[in-house]
């Protein structure tokens, strides 16, 4: 079996996550969803679990801090292209997200931060193959 990532996101109305996140292109596992959690499906390898936040508390004895207000974790997930990254940003604000602050062009890298309705942190890039392989500083240099 590959590696399977799993991102646990804690939010404030579950209902409202679903629609926002189904909106984004995901869909949602329904083996793994009830009333406390829904299971977002990003990929083969990549899922978020949607918690209710007095649910996702059961799994930590730290505070749950609102995402609203403080930064626990930024997600950032790669997209296919520049394109990719403005089209899933436009269906997230369209779906009850907020962009905090401009779109990112670095020459090597494209980016656009996506807040969730409960204000969880996602960031959507895309990198061209060969700045991966090179690496920003040798694909900046050949002029790509």
């Amino acid at each position: 079996m590959s590696t399977k990532v799993f991102v646990n996101l804690a939010t404030a109305d579950l209902d409202r996550a679903k629609r926002f996140y189904t909106a984004l292109g995901c869909e949602i596992n329904p083996l793994f969803t009830d009333e406390n959690a829904a299971c977002v499906v990003w990929s083969d390898d990549v899922f978020f679990m949607v918690l209710t936040r007095e649910y996702f508390a059961t799994f930590t004895t730290k505070q749950v801090v609102d995402p609203a207000g403080a930064a626990q974790v930024m997600v950032a997930i790669s997209r296919e292209s520049r394109d990719d990254v403005d089209a899933v940003l436009a269906a997230g604000l369209a779906a009850g997200g907020a962009e905090p602050k401009p779109p990112q062009d670095l020459g090597f890298m494209y980016s656009r931060v996506l807040e969730d309705p409960d204000g969880n942190i996602l960031e959507f890039m895309h990198m061209p193959e060969e700045a991966a392989e090179q690496g920003p500083e040798a694909f900046l240099a050949d002029g790509a």
